[in-house]
């Protein structure tokens, strides 16, 4: 089965040559990036957001296979939505999905449902996908879309999910897909985004799920911010650190209404 693209041309040139420039632009080259065990990173269109994305994964070390979590924004389709199977159709060719990683974390969870439709439309693992074949051209993946999940769905989730891959001799990464705070000034997207990345930065998944929830954060990537969290304490993350933060004010000089990008990875 082909997932085809949903925001080629729109959030990100729609032309492989064209992406190619863009993503040189975004990205740099860096002699020895830093392994890491989970990423956050933004998934708005790349006028805004990409420089923050393109920082993140030419920092670390981009291995063979990724596990990506992205919210579900369309809302159709099961709450922890995989595609565990064919590939993503990109401007330059396809991305596989893992099928053997993919079989086995549904084995590994049993709050993983097989549906294509929350993917179908969903731009926020689409977006990453450029990023990743930059660095690792033969990447292969395992896409997951969340949505409505509790705190303790998201730690069951997180820990199944470390438990599938603990033994790999290569881990793949965990990519968590997610904007900050949305359409509110930016003077206060960035007094509340701080408060989330500090839980990030702690490694401490309850506190964001709650900081968020109790603070009004419009993130809307926290669950699977939370999940990877989990995944990556439960593999043994022990540090944290904010890469690139931005607003979307940065580039519009629209500093009324913004939306925030944060990125992180977990070690």
């Amino acid at each position: 089965m082909k997932r085809m693209p949903a925001v080629s041309g729109h959030f990100y040139p729609g032309t492989a040559s064209g992406l190619s420039r863009a993503l040189l632009a975004l990205t740099r080259d860096v002699k020895t990036p830093e392994p890491a065990i989970g990423v956050v990173v933004p998934h708005a269109g790349y006028v805004y957001s990409g420089a923050v994305a393109g920082e993140v994964f030419s920092s670390v070390r981009v291995p063979g296979r990724a596990v990506l979590f992205c919210p579900n924004h369309t809302g159709v389709g099961e709450d922890a939505a995989i595609m565990s199977y064919g590939a993503w159709r990109m401007p330059w060719g396809d991305v596989p999905i893992d099928e053997e990683l993919a079989a086995r974390l549904k084995n590994a969870c049993p709050l993983l449902r097989e549906d294509t439709s929350a993917h179908s439309r969903e731009h926020a693992i689409e977006v990453q996908l450029p990023f990743l074949h930059r660095f690792r051209p033969d990447v292969r993946i395992a896409p997951v879309a969340l949505g409505r999940l509790s705190l303790e769905e998201c730690r069951e989730l997180g820990e199944n999910v470390a438990n599938a891959i603990t033994q790999d001799a290569e881990r793949p990464l965990l990519v968590a897909s997610s904007d900050m705070s949305h359409y509110v000034p930016d003077a206060i997207a960035r007094k509340k985004d701080r408060m989330a990345i500090d839980r990030m930065l702690a490694l401490d998944p309850e506190g964001l799920y709650r900081t968020v929830r109790n603070e009004r954060i419009s993130m809307c990537g926290v669950l699977p911010a939370t999940v990877v969290l989990f995944a990556a304490r439960r593999l043994g993350a022990t540090s944290a650190r904010l890469i690139k933060y931005a607003t979307s004010g940065d580039v519009s000089r629209d500093f009324d209404q913004v939306v925030g990008y944060a990125g992180l990875a977990f070690r």
